[in-house]
């Protein structure tokens, strides 16, 4: 099967999925980029290897844009927060999940690893977790509080599934939700449209990579990194 979208032409798909999302994403919001963290999700070699049969090909196009996005994180000294979907090899923690789906990501595997591409630095927040959402069941909105975060942007796989979950149950802690559309990625278009669609209508404003890190470039001093006005937030 053909993948439905590459890093050759996601640039293209992109501008068609925010002009057909358009009539319902109509909550546009800019970056509070001293407030801020980006969610990385599920981008591990379980999902993104061509041979495995949980293979996601919307995760490989978006590699390059979730790249850009870290690195205009770090640039701006905001965090980078991965999430990994892991489950213990004895099965003590999988439930519905597994009588849901064949086969698991376990635990301490090197397919539990995150994608060399993205590879955490040093000190960089890791959360493991065993559900959809990167919010259930782990500390994450624990370390978001501790960090005044306020505007979280959700970056990752599956766009209708782990990113959705994730994006929803940030929206329901009060958290400003913005998602990258070049971003996130799924396994064919209408399930990655669909999700736009609805995290536009209800949850998230979505946009793109290279809107997200442009902010977050704006809201920094050329000179030395230093935060400015450029950050201050709207509606």
């Amino acid at each position: 099967m053909e993948p439905y979208v590459t890093v050759e032409n996601i640039e293209s798909k992109a501008l068609a999925w925010l002009e057909q999302i358009r009539p319902y994403n109509q909550h546009e919001m800019r970056l509070n980029v001293a407030a801020s963290a980006l969610l990385v999700i599920d981008m591990q070699r379980f999902f993104l290897d061509p041979a495995s049969p949980t293979f996601t090909c919307g995760g490989v196009a978006i590699l390059p844009t979730v790249k850009r996005l870290m690195d205009a994180f770090r640039r701006a000294g905001r965090p980078v927060i991965f999430a990994r979907h892991v489950h213990h090899p004895g099965d003590l923690d999988s439930g519905i999940m597994g009588w849901w789906w064949e086969g698991k990501c376990l635990e301490g595997s090197p397919e539990s690893e995150i994608h060399p591409d993205l590879a955490p630095m040093p000190g960089e927040k890791v959360v493991f977790k065993h559900r959809y959402s990167a919010f259930y069941n782990t500390d994450l909105e624990t370390v978001l509080r501790c960090l005044k975060v306020e505007d979280i942007v959700v970056s990752g796989i599956m766009t209708n599934m782990c990113c959705e979950s994730t994006a929803r149950d940030a929206y329901y802690r009060d958290y400003r939700v913005f998602f990258p559309e070049d971003g996130t990625g799924s396994i064919n278009e209408a399930m990655h449209l669909a999700s736009l669609l609805n995290l536009a209508f209800g949850f998230a404003y979505v946009t793109t990579g290279d809107a997200i890190a442009a902010q977050l470039t704006s809201g920094l001093s050329p000179k030395n990194g230093i935060q400015t006005d450029g950050a201050s937030r709207r509606r």
